[in-house]
Parts: C-alpha cells; sequence; structure tokens
C-alpha cells in the first residue's frame, strides 16, 4: 500500500504540470486570439474611417441613384433692373435677353441688353394678367401666366403679340424649350412636356427627392440635355433629367443673395431666372427684383451635405 501510494506523487505532479503547461498554453492561445480580434477590428475601422472620409462631399444617394452637388463662382456681375420682378429668362444671343416679369399692373416681356441692362424693347402686358415663365422657340417667345391656363406667343422683333393661346398645366408658372417641344411647370412637382403647336401635354414627370415631391417647380431652362428649375423660396437649382424626371444634382446658390443683403438690397425677393447660352457655354442667373444678373460657373460643392441639408436647404 505504502509502496503503491509512494509512487502515485509522480504521477500526481507530472500530471500537475501538464496541467500547468495547458492553462500556460491556453493563456497565450487566448491573449493571441484577443490580440488578432483587436487587431482586425482596428483595420475595419479604419478602412470604415478611410471610406467615409474619402467619400466626395459633392454626391449623395437618393433613391437608389448617385445626386451630385454643385457650388458656384461668379464669372461676371451684370446690371438687372431692380424693379423687374424676374418670371422668365431667355438668352438670345449676341449679348440678348428676354425677359418675363411679374406682379399685376406691372408685368411685361422685354428685350434686355445683356452687359448694360438696358431695356431696348417692353411689352406691357394687360394690369389682369400676372406674367410667368418665358421660352424661345424658333422666332417665337412662348409665356405663361400665373393663376391661369392662359399663354401668349410673340414675335422676337418687336415683341408684338402674336396669338393668345391655352395649354393644359394646372397654372403657369415655368417654360422651356429643347428646341423641339416645351417644358413646362405649374407650382407643383411635375414636369410637363408639351407640344408646342397645340399646347397639350405629351408626357409628364413628377420629380422627388430621397422619396419627397420636390414642389414649387419655377422657371425652367434646358441645358446640355437636362432641364434646370428654380425651386420657390429656395436659393437652389434642382438639375432633373428630362427622360424620367430624376434628380440628377442640386446647384446651391445661397450666397447670392446672402451677399445682396449684406451689400444693402434688402428689398429683393427669391432667386428666380435662368438662362444659357448655347453657343458660348455661359451659364447666367439672377432674382426677383435684383439689382445684378450674374454669369457663373459651377464646381463641385466643397462643403459636406447629407440628404437632411439637401431637403432643408432646397424643399420648401
Amino acid at each position: 500500500m505504502a509502496s503503491k501510494s509512494f509512487k502515485k506523487k509522480p504521477n500526481s505532479k507530472r500530471s500537475s504540470s501538464k496541467l500547468a503547461a495547458s492553462m500556460a498554453s491556453s493563456k497565450h492561445l487566448y491573449l493571441r486570439n484577443f490580440f488578432i480580434l483587436m487587431l482586425i477590428i482596428l483595420l475595419v475601422c479604419v478602412i470604415l474611417v478611410l471610406g467615409v472620409s474619402s467619400n466626395p462631399s459633392n454626391k449623395i444617394s437618393s433613391d437608389k441613384h448617385s445626386v451630385k452637388l454643385y457650388g458656384y463662382e461668379v464669372v461676371n456681375e451684370f446690371p438687372h433692373d431692380p424693379n423687374a420682378f424676374t418670371q422668365g429668362l431667355v438668352y438670345a444671343g449676341n449679348d440678348t435677353l428676354f425677359e418675363s416679369t411679374g406682379l399685376y399692373g406691372q408685368s411685361s416681356v422685354r428685350k434686355v441688353a445683356l452687359r448694360t441692362g438696358k431695356v431696348e424693347i417692353l411689352n406691357k402686358m394687360a394690369d389682369s394678367y400676372f406674367g410667368e415663365g418665358l421660352t424661345l422657340l424658333g422666332e417665337r417667345l412662348f409665356q405663361v401666366t400665373w393663376l391661369t391656363k392662359i399663354g401668349f406667343i410673340y414675335d422676337t422683333k418687336f415683341l408684338h403679340k402674336l396669338e393668345q393661346v391655352t395649354h393644359q398645366m394646372q397654372d403657369g408658372w415655368g417654360l422651356a424649350t429643347d428646341g423641339k417641344i416645351l417644358y413646362g411647370s405649374d407650382g407643383t412637382s411635375t414636369v410637363y412636356q408639351i407640344d408646342p403647336l397645340t399646347l397639350k401635354v405629351i408626357r409628364k414627370h413628377v420629380i422627388k427627392f430621397n422619396g419627397h415631391d420636390v414642389r414649387y417647380l419655377n422657371e425652367l431652362e434646358y441645358i446640355n440635355g437636362e432641364i434646370w428649375a428654380n425651386v420657390w423660396q429656395t436659393d437652389c437649382i434642382a438639375r432633373i433629367s428630362p427622360n424620367d424626371g430624376t434628380i440628377l444634382g442640386w446647384i446651391l446658390l445661397q450666397t447670392l443673395r446672402e451677399g445682396l443683403i449684406a451689400a444693402g438690397y434688402n428689398g429683393i425677393d427669391v432667386l428666380n431666372g435662368i438662362a444659357w447660352d448655347n453657343k458660348n457655354n455661359r451659364i447666367f442667373v439672377t432674382g426677383k427684383l435684383w439689382p445684378k444678373l450674374y454669369e457663373i460657373k459651377l464646381h463641385p460643392a466643397k462643403d459636406h451635405f447629407n440628404n437632411g441639408d439637401i431637403e432643408q436647404l432646397c424643399l420648401p
């Protein structure tokens, strides 16, 4: 018995040593795995941070597609009639603009010299009409009026009224053309495609951003295969696909109006008026009762914006 008991002790010590070695090995393995896991987590965090920081601030995702954001630089400033309640603006070549102005009793269609702001020809409308969007197709100017379905067609030489027409939009706000058809807005989120001969609606798209209707689409311009639209009560221009109504981008012009106010022009109204010189690739913008008209050049937005920021800035 004693002998057997004596022989068991060495076995017990060897077992304890093996157990200790096993525990040490397990601890080492645990620490190794822990450090590997922490390293993986750290690498993932670094990748995520780099991914966020490398994500360009001039793009956001909306409705499963990328929407570009644009800032601007002012290339030129031109004088603009501070009493012109601008509703429609068209560049006609040779540094000449046609402009439609609003307000009852003050509405007009006018021919304007770009560089001086001088009104060369003015056709005052009847006091019962509130002038709205304007576009030039061929040698005819098309104009719509607020709170009616009535429009007018003028010649470009003397601004004589050639015809009174009736359209099918709910109201008259904005007009543009690609040289073949008209595009119209009525203050809703809908852009209409209109036959210029019959003024009947051919097709229409409801414009949405991030699931929300883009209401109050106002003055329009057709630029390089896109429809550009002022959004009333904002300093934003929406760039819209004429094919399906998708928002392609936003142009953010807040500092234009802010600059005028800072300069003491407190009586100005909202941004409204886009004109395009397709021959020289010049973009012109102005606003209601603004004393200046700006030629601007676009660049990718430098500040970071998310969908919520754009909704706040551009969706009234």
